[in-house]
C-alpha cells in the first residue's frame, strides 16, 4: 500500500483542482480512487464534504483551499462552531478579480493566449508578458484557488514558447494539443525543462521571498519527482541510448580540435596552457595571452590586424557582461519596488558593473 501513496496524492491534487473548477462529478471519481490506492483522512472529509454539500462555489457562502479542505460556510455569531468546522487561521483572502484571472488562465486553449500574445510574438514581447503575469498569480501574490496551478501554467508557456526548438515543434502540433495547464500524459512533448519557481528566480535575478515555499512542493512538483525517480530507475540501456548522441558530439568535437589549429592568443585574465607570454595592444592596451612562438609568426601588418581581432573580441566580451549586469540589477530593482522591499532596493542600487565601466572608459578613449 505504501508504495501508491504518491499515486493517491496525485488523485487527490486533481480532485482538488476538479472542485475549483465547479467538477464535482470528475472530483469524486478521483477521490475514490484514491481512497482505494492509499486510504488518508483527507480524501475521506472532502468525499464527505461532497456527499453532503456538493460543491458551488460562491464568493459569500464557501470557498476553497487547495491545501487545507474545503472551509466551511461562515456563521452568524450567534452560532455555535465545532473546532475542525473554524476556518484554518493560515487561511488567506483573495479578490473576485483574482479568481477570475485564475479562472481565465486555465480557460486559455494554448500557451500563445495564457501570455496574451500573438504566435509571432517576439522574445521581448514574451519576456515582458510572462514578467507581468508570474507577477501576477505567484503562490505569494495570488491566494486564489488554483493561483498555483495558473503559474505553472504561465511558466510553463513561456519555458516552451522561448526555446526556439520546442516552440517550432509545438506550432507544428497547433491544435492536436490539449489544455495546456493540464499535467496529464498528452502534455508531456512539451514539459519545461525547468520548473516555475526555478523560472521565476532565474528571470528575477534572485529568490523570492516566499512565505509558501512548499505550497508547490506539495503538490504538482512531488508528482514530477516522483516521475522523475522512475524515469532513472529504468537505466540501462535506456540510458545509454540517451548519453550516446551526447558522447558522438564529445568525439567529434576532440577530433575537431586536434585537427584545427589552436587560436593564437587567450583574453584569459591569467596564463594558460600554451598561453604564457602576456602582452598588451598597441591601441586600446587590452592585455591577452601568446605562445612562445608568437612573435616569430606575428609581425608588421599581421600583428596589427591581429590586435585589432584582439581588441574586437575584447569589446564583444565586455558588452555581453555589461547586458548581463544590467539585466540582473533590473530584476532586482524591478522586485524590490513591486513589493516594496527596502533591503532589496539598496542592495540593487549598489550593485556594480564593473564591465559597464570599463566599456564606458574604452569608448572614451577612442572617441578621446
Amino acid at each position: 500500500m505504501e508504495v501508491n501513496r504518491d499515486e493517491a496524492e496525485r488523485c487527490i491534487d486533481i480532485a482538488i483542482a476538479a472542485l475549483t473548477s465547479d467538477q464535482p462529478e470528475k472530483a469524486q471519481r478521483f477521490l475514490e480512487k484514491a481512497q482505494r490506492l492509499f486510504p488518508t483522512e483527507k480524501a475521506k472529509v472532502l468525499l464527505d464534504h461532497i456527499s453532503k454539500n456538493g460543491f458551488t462555489p460562491r464568493h459569500g457562502n464557501s470557498e476553497f483551499n487547495g491545501t487545507t479542505g474545503p472551509r466551511q460556510r461562515q456563521t452568524t455569531a450567534g452560532e455555535n462552531m465545532k473546532p475542525e468546522e473554524k476556518p484554518s487561521e493560515t487561511s488567506k483572502s483573495y479578490t473576485a478579480d483574482q479568481l477570475e484571472a485564475v479562472r481565465r488562465i486555465k480557460q486559455c486553449k494554448d500557451f500563445y493566449e495564457i501570455l496574451g500574445v500573438q504566435k509571432d510574438a517576439p522574445e521581448d514581447e514574451l519576456k515582458r508578458s510572462y514578467r507581468k503575469l508570474a507577477l501576477k498569480f505567484h503562490p505569494d501574490k495570488n491566494h486564489a484557488p488554483g493561483a498555483t496551478e495558473a503559474f505553472k501554467a504561465i511558466g510553463n508557456a513561456y519555458a516552451v514558447l522561448s526555446n526556439a526548438n520546442k516552440r517550432r515543434q509545438y506550432d507544428q502540433c497547433g491544435e492536436e494539443k490539449r489544455h495546456p495547464s493540464r499535467h496529464g500524459p498528452d502534455n508531456g512533448n512539451f514539459e519545461p525543462d525547468i520548473s516555475p519557481e526555478d523560472l521565476f528566480n532565474m528571470f528575477f535575478g534572485g529568490g523570492y521571498p516566499s512565505s509558501n515555499a512548499n505550497m508547490y512542493a506539495n503538490g504538482r512538483m512531488r508528482h514530477q519527482r516522483r516521475e522523475r525517480r522512475e524515469r532513472q530507475r529504468d537505466g540501462g540501456l535506456a540510458l545509454f541510448v540517451q548519453v550516446m548522441p551526447i558522447l558522438i558530439l564529445v568525439i567529434v568535437s576532440a577530433l575537431s580540435q586536434i585537427m584545427v589549429n589552436s587560436p593564437p592568443y587567450s583574453l584569459s585574465f591569467r596564463p594558460s596552457a600554451g598561453y604564457t607570454q602576456k602582452r598588451l595592444t598597441e591601441n586600446l592596451k587590452v592585455p591577452y595571452y601568446v605562445g612562445e612562438q608568437f612573435s616569430k609568426e606575428f609581425n608588421g601588418m599581421n600583428l596589427k590586424n591581429l590586435e585589432r581581432t584582439v581588441e574586437d573580441d575584447y569589446i564583444s566580451n565586455l558588452r555581453n557582461n555589461c547586458w548581463k549586469e544590467k539585466q540582473q540589477k533590473e530584476g532586482m530593482l524591478y522586485r524590490a519596488r513591486y513589493f516594496g522591499d527596502t533591503d532589496l532596493y539598496q542592495r540593487a542600487q549598489r550593485a556594480r558593473t564593473p564591465s559597464c565601466a570599463k566599456l564606458s572608459e574604452l569608448t572614451a578613449s577612442l572617441h578621446g
